[in-house]
């Protein structure tokens, strides 16, 4: 895959969603493959799919240890070419109750930085590796009905610009993919509420995956929400503050 043939893949946020049907086509494309998330149960599931190339973890981001674990992950797996970071949360909130903002910017500001900075040193040790996360087109206008969710996705973003600025100040061949999905039919959206242009995991994942091999540098998922992101950064400030995107 992609001209370095990198074989060894982390995903972090693997047993549910996107992360899960990411995980399965790399199996498929025949990587050996890291899955980490929370659920233990959902880890042991899928390594029986190929006990030979599949190393588990539970990690959890927001923890301190998270970094550690992702650390000892990629040395059971014999090593990490490629990190791929599924995990994060988001709702809406509409009355803006703070232990859901704050849920929201622990695991998708602090614990993005846990992990992504740990895959970024682990690399440049290694002197070339790639980091794919998985943001939002969210990341590209504030929603007022999920304010910490869009903040923090635009937080993802420009921290990946400054990573990339980093791995070239430090001479290290470490790429770079921002993905940036659009509403995707996973437990995440699973609130009841009504999104429009809503996308499949595996569609998605497919997509992905392309993007990775692709080593594209951002890749907004799919051409739709690409369509409609043009547009929607046209929208001068004073129209979109007064705009109702409440579902």
């Amino acid at each position: 895959m992609g001209k370095r043939q990198m074989k060894r893949a982390i995903i972090m946020g693997a047993t549910s969603g996107i992360g899960h049907e990411t995980a399965l086509l790399l199996l498929k494309e025949g990587w050996s493959i890291g899955i980490a998330g929370r659920r233990t149960a959902r880890l042991e599931e899928m390594k029986l799919l190929a006990p030979e190339r599949i190393c588990t973890a539970a990690i959890d981001v927001t923890q301190e240890d998270a970094g550690a674990r992702l650390e000892a992950l990629a040395d059971a797996l014999g090593g990490m070419d490629l990190y791929v970071h599924c995990s994060g949360t988001g709702h809406q909130n509409y009355e803006l109750e703070p232990a859901i903002e704050l849920d929201t910017v622990a695991t998708n500001a602090a614990g993005f930085v846990r992990m992504t900075d740990t895959a970024f040193r682990y690399f440049l040790k290694k002197g070339k590796g790639h980091i794919a996360a998985i943001s939002s087109i969210a990341g590209t206008k504030g929603l007022g009905i999920a304010p910490a969710y869009s903040a923090t996705k635009r937080f993802q973003n420009t921290y990946i610009d400054a990573l990339e600025q980093l791995a070239c100040l430090h001479n290290a061949d470490i790429r770079f993919t921002d993905i940036r999905p659009g509403f995707v039919d996973t437990a995440l959206l699973g609130d009841g509420k009504r999104y429009p242009l809503l996308m499949t995991p595996q569609e998605t994942a497919r997509a992905i995956v392309r993007a990775i091999r692709k080593e594209r540098r951002v890749a907004t998922i799919d051409w739709k929400y690409k369509i409609l992101v043009f547009f929607w950064r046209l929208i001068p400030r004073r129209i979109w503050k007064r705009m109702r995107v409440r579902n």
